[in-house]
């Protein structure tokens, strides 16, 4: 009799089978879109979709067609997604573990400093290559001319998002009117009020986009929970319709004695020759 395993495991692997083809549609689209913030996206989605996509047909066919092969390989693969995943999972609490912003006083909004956050995140973000994508992304957005129209008051009373605060202002401890010079923080002097320069060579601007990257993870952190989850119970699904799946192919039913004759275990002559040699001893 078919059983239920195999037909549940069947009916969410077709799901998943579905759901990777606007995953590698949306990768393949923005192959063809130059803009390099949506191109920044490109490679995982491909590569999250094909992953899926290969998976899920795999664990379909094993299911419905009772290929115990196809279903091992599903399964060695699904035990590899669940440890990556978790792994995953904690390195990105740990690495977003720091940081969380500055209180100004009299303002609205949090200042943020790149010193507060985790060595691994400085390091990325320092790298020239990686930040003149995001600085084209930021630009991109238009994300400072929003802020064009403001008064001194909305300064004072209306919040600003950490990429806002760090790189369309100068920081708040900065005093372009002073008669004597005085040491200041080294982005005062990286400040310009040209549009497309700004503070966007300034360490708050790369501050408040790893202050964005750490909600979005701590966000994205919940929904990796759920898939584990999700995964792991997929996952004791599949490992029933496999046993299903090999006793189908055995054509004996659950519970019969399928054993035809014994073998004695390698050892047995050789423990049994030593007994008789003790035997004739004593």
């Amino acid at each position: 009799m078919y059983r239920f395993s195999n037909a549940l495991i069947g009916f969410l692997n077709l799901l998943t089978l579905l759901s990777s083809i606007p995953i590698i549609g949306a990768g393949l689209w923005m192959a063809r879109n130059k803009t390099s913030c949506e191109g920044f996206l490109q490679t995982p989605l491909l590569v999250i979709g094909f992953v899926v996509l290969v998976v899920s047909l795999a664990g379909f066919i094993g299911a419905c067609f009772r290929v115990s092969l196809a279903l091992w390989l599903y399964l060695a693969v699904m035990l590899l997604l669940i440890a990556a995943l978790m792994g995953l999972t904690v390195f990105g609490f740990v690495v977003t573990s720091q940081g969380g912003g500055q209180v100004v006083d009299g303002k609205v909004y949090k200042e943020y400093k790149l010193e507060d956050y985790s060595p691994w995140l400085r390091n990325r973000i320092k790298d020239p290559q990686y930040w003149l994508t995001i600085k084209n992304c930021i630009l991109g957005s238009k994300t400072c001319g929003q802020l064009a129209s403001w008064t001194p008051y909305d300064y004072q009373m209306k919040d600003m998002s950490p990429i806002q605060s760090g790189c369309c202002k100068p920081p708040t401890s900065c005093n372009y009117n002073m008669a004597t010079v005085m040491t200041q923080d080294q982005d005062c002097y990286r400040w310009n009020n040209d549009p497309t320069l700004l503070c966007y060579e300034c360490d708050s601007c790369k501050a408040g986009v790893l202050e964005e990257v750490r909600r979005d993870w701590h966000k994205l952190s919940v929904l990796n929970i759920v898939m584990l989850v999700f995964l792991i119970g997929i996952y004791s699904i599949g490992c029933c319709a496999f046993r299903n799946t090999r006793r189908a192919e055995t054509d004996y039913p659950y519970g019969e004695n399928r054993m035809t004759k014994i073998r004695p275990r390698w050892d047995y002559y050789w423990w049994r020759w030593l007994n008789d040699q003790r035997e004739r001893l004593y």
